[in-house]
């Protein structure tokens, strides 16, 4: 670890935490954070030549392992033709094209940079279409650091222990009303309030930033049939589950249509990109057809389009790839459950297809208060464990654990068990 304890000394003193992103700073874990040099399938090398079997995915995008060869033969090829032009390229018409394709309730997209700005700008267009100022989120979910998001959220949020951020003013989240994640009631009180206020619910529709929190059965059915009632917009956050569940996202696979949805990083393969679509109608009050002002001089990157188009058409013409992804999910995150089972370590283990993730609680886990009954600490000591024995797991015990189609059953995933297990025989 010499390299990157080195790295990470000289980047405390440069960048915040060392880090551009909060949760890589491996506080919450008290380890060092490894910096990484290259990947590869399902592995990752970090700067000192250590190899780990990665489920971190680069928070889901590599959904079909790291360093694709067809992604990255498109990649090469389009940024020798030049890096980004500010003008319209073919390859945004294509990847709009495919994005309606494969998602039902998409109708029209527009491209950004990131899922932060697809939520903003989804809100700020649910807003400008009902003429409405509240939205509805859910306690745990995490929808970007933008400031009116900030409220209740989850992923880095949680493990940082700060229920909010410093620097945002009480203006700017006045308007953001807090529900119970899979209880209507709740989301049912806050219409009665202010019936005529509420331009827009918006939902992960798995929650993957306290943890893994699956819907039960009626919960986005009924945001949706509550939506309808009162004249408001429904819409999913799908950054995580989007492309990862099933080709037509998390909608497809509940069967529940929402008016807009937001995507992230795996439409770009790891790119940086997101977008947010949906009916045709909403998306015409975007500028410049319609008075809500986006816009983005990096939105629809020709080198981001390339990589996207690369792997979303992989998906799309796979026939049985989520059937074979997400039955190896359930037979892995099975297999784990079972293994803690049998050496009594108090755990829930939640997982939908090919997300999961293990909380170190004997609490069932389905909402933002029994997530937080979770021992922290002794994640940090699993986490440790794991990545000193070559398993790269999120550095926080509030994110998922993706796999991807290049972890072998009978290679990344039963090393990865055995390794699981050696660490319960020595402490439980």
């Amino acid at each position: 670890m010499t390299k990157s304890e080195q790295l990470f000394q000289e980047a405390v003193t440069l960048m915040p935490g060392g880090v551009n992103s909060p949760v890589r700073a491996f506080g919450s874990v008290q380890e060092t954070p490894r910096f990484i040099e290259r990947a590869d399938g399902a592995y990752m090398t970090d700067a000192d030549g250590n190899t780990y079997i990665d489920f971190v995915g680069s928070w889901g995008p590599m959904i079909l392992g790291h360093n694709h060869p067809e992604v990255l033969k498109s990649v090469t090829e389009t940024a020798a033709k030049g890096l980004s032009f500010g003008a319209a390229t073919e390859n945004e018409v294509k990847m709009a094209r495919l994005i309606c394709s494969m998602v039902p309730s998409v109708e029209m997209v527009r491209m950004v940079n990131s899922g932060t700005e697809a939520v903003m700008s989804a809100i700020r267009a649910a807003r400008g279409f009902t003429r409405r100022n509240k939205i509805i989120k859910f306690m745990g979910c995490y929808h970007g650091h933008t400031d009116a998001m900030l409220v209740k959220a989850g992923s880095g949020v949680m493990t940082a222990g700060i229920p909010d951020s410093a620097g945002v003013p009480a203006g700017c989240t006045q308007d953001t009303l807090s529900a119970e994640y899979n209880n209507l009631e709740s989301v049912q009180a806050l219409f009665e309030r202010c019936p005529e206020e509420i331009a827009a619910v918006i939902v992960e529709p798995v929650g993957a930033n306290m943890g893994v929190v699956p819907p039960v059965e009626g919960f986005l059915s009924g945001l949706r049939a509550l939506c309808d009632k009162y004249d408001s917009l429904l819409i999913f956050d799908e950054v995580i589950t989007g492309f990862r569940l099933s080709a037509g996202g998390a909608q497809e696979y509940f069967g529940v249509k929402p008016d807009l949805t937001t995507f992230g990083k795996i439409i770009g393969a790891g790119m940086p990109v997101g977008a947010y679509g949906g009916r045709r109608e909403i998306m015409e009050m975007v500028s410049p057809v319609g008075s809500v002002y986006q816009a983005g001089t990096l939105s629809g990157n020709p080198v981001a389009m390339a990589a996207g188009l690369s792997q979303l058409s992989i998906l799309q013409n796979t026939p049985d790839f989520y059937k074979e992804l997400n039955a190896k999910g359930d037979w892995f995150f099975g297999e784990l459950d079972k293994l803690l089972e049998r050496y009594a370590v108090p755990h829930c283990l939640n997982h939908i297809g090919s997300l999961g993730c293990v909380f170190f609680t004997g609490e069932q886990v389905n909402d933002y208060a029994s997530a937080k009954t979770a021992d922290t600490a002794a994640y940090g000591r699993y986490f440790a464990y794991m990545l000193n024995h070559g398993v790269y797991l999120a550095p926080s015990q509030f994110e998922a654990m993706f796999l991807s189609a290049a972890h072998g059953r009978e290679t990344e995933l039963a090393k990865t068990l055995q390794t699981v297990e050696d660490y319960v025989k020595e402490n439980y």
